[in-house]
């Protein structure tokens, strides 16, 4: 990783549990369920978006950190949700058990509510002024609610055993990945005081986004798993486009991304690096 993201990488490791609310002893265990699920790994992407959004426009990244830990508590409660029985049943999360199976599905809603919850008093921490907050507020209630992740999520489950087209499978990953991705670099330019700059941001965002997401059902098809979406019989790029069409597919968004970046009128280099691992990667 880029020397700069990893330093992001590193400050956001360093800083996320501060945000996590002290609960008292009678209900810690879900203190606990939100930790496991924090800190169950992950390449951070989001977080690690809106730190670097801030700094290319001319903010102090560590005044952006309440924001990169409110994007990153709303990304874990997903995946907390994602993996319940009545959604895509999983049992493990990067090599962990999820955490339903480590702490009781009930315990795993009410951990994944609660990081939904923290998540706006992340953005109140932020050291800006009441417009600056309230632009906060509203972006990431927009991108994560039912015109953002939440629709994705609904899209998603209403295509379990149907053949989605390529335009409903692309906006499904518009709205249950993209999204995230918007609203993070989205945060970012508030954070550095640039909410000017969230249109080309967002520009940039849902293609990196799409991207990010072709390559995942890619590395689902040649690592041969018997993962919840083959299981479901889900769409994906691979089976809708072939695996040389769905590569193909990645780099026409990746190289969309960093066309968008042509227009913030900053230096982009971390970022266009940080588009290109992303399409590169193993896993």
């Amino acid at each position: 990783m880029n020397p700069i993201l990893e330093n992001h990488r590193q400050v956001i490791e360093e800083n996320i549990m501060r945000f996590v609310p002290e609960t008292d002893p009678a209900y810690a265990m879900i203190g606990e369920a939100m930790r496991y699920s924090l800190e169950s790994g992950g390449k951070r992407v989001r977080p690690v978006l809106t730190l670097e959004f801030c700094r290319i426009l001319g903010g102090d990244v560590t005044e952006a950190l309440p924001f990169a830990a409110a994007v990153e508590f709303i990304h874990t409660y997903s995946l907390i949700h994602d993996d319940l029985p009545c959604m895509d049943n999983d049992d493990f999360r990067r090599g962990k058990p999820s955490s339903h199976k480590k702490f009781g599905e009930a315990n795993a809603l009410l951990a994944g509510d609660a990081l939904l919850t923290h998540a706006f008093s992340c953005l109140v921490q932020a050291r800006l002024d009441t417009a600056g907050i309230a632009s906060a507020v509203r972006t990431l209630s927009d991108f994560a609610g039912v015109n953002g992740m939440i629709g994705g999520q609904v899209v998603d489950l209403d295509g379990e055993g149907k053949n989605l087209s390529l335009d409903e499978l692309f906006l499904m990953d518009k709205l249950k990945t993209a999204a995230l991705i918007e609203c993070a670099c989205s945060l970012g330019c508030i954070a550095a005081g640039r909410a000017d700059m969230i249109p080309k941001a967002c520009d940039f965002a849902e293609n990196l986004g799409i991207a990010f997401q072709i390559v995942d059902d890619v590395l689902d098809y040649l690592e041969g798993e018997s993962n919840s979406d083959l299981v479901a019989e889900k769409s994906t790029y691979v089976s809708l486009l072939g695996l040389d069409g769905a590569k193909e597919k990645a780099q026409n968004y990746t190289e969309a991304a960093l066309k968008a970046l042509d227009a913030l009128g900053a230096d982009t280099s971390v970022l266009r690096e940080f588009a290109l691992s992303l399409l590169m990667r193993t896993s």
